[in-house]
């Protein structure tokens, strides 16, 4: 896991995706070099400060999402799309695997028209690669605020190795990714 502050203020961006259970997100981005932080949080509705039981209730209009921080100098946009993209299943309109619900729907937050582009460009080329039979259903939104979750969730794959990788496998994700992408997902 890259949890790295050496990188000055001024050179790091930050992403935001949406890929279903957080819990699931943090590890293919923690392993990114040139990542310096990754965050659990909230993001997409109204509801200020949302907790977890808001948000998994479907009714506070906010994903289960997560911010990246990373060094541009070290790592790219879209390097960050493409593990994105090889950790969901873009074409599910309900949620991600076993988690349905809008709260679970997977976007790409840009926070500018080059970021939007950039992710355009990279939904699209996922289109021409042909892997799915079904259209693309991952959006591509404006960013809002983001709402860090509570504590227990970061790096909850580190803190429950056994429960996360029990529900990795149980969801439905650890064998899709598989089976979609080789062997590459943690």
């Amino acid at each position: 896991m890259v949890l790295s502050t050496e990188t000055s203020a001024s050179t790091v961006k930050r992403a935001v995706f949406a890929g279903g259970c957080f819990w699931c997100m943090q590890p293919p981005f923690d392993r990114v070099a040139g990542v310096t932080l990754t965050t659990v949080g909230y993001t997409g509705g109204n509801t200020p400060d949302p907790t977890y039981e808001q948000v998994s209730s479907g009714r506070s209009g906010h994903v289960e999402a997560i911010e990246v921080v990373y060094d541009p100098g070290q790592v790219s946009y879209e390097q960050l799309l493409d593990v994105f993209w090889k950790s969901i299943d873009p074409t599910d309109t309900g949620g991600q695997f076993a988690d349905q619900g809008s709260q679970y729907q997977t976007a790409v937050f840009y926070a500018d028209e080059h970021e939007r582009q950039i992710a355009q460009a990279s939904k699209d080329a996922l289109t021409a690669l042909g892997k799915f039979k079904q259209p693309l259903a991952t959006q591509i939104l404006p960013c809002k605020v983001f709402y860090p979750a509570e504590e227990y969730h970061q790096h909850y794959y580190l803190k429950n190795v056994l429960h996360y990788k029990m529900y990795k496998k149980g969801s439905g994700r650890e064998d899709f990714v598989n089976r979609t992408w080789g062997n590459m997902i943690k």
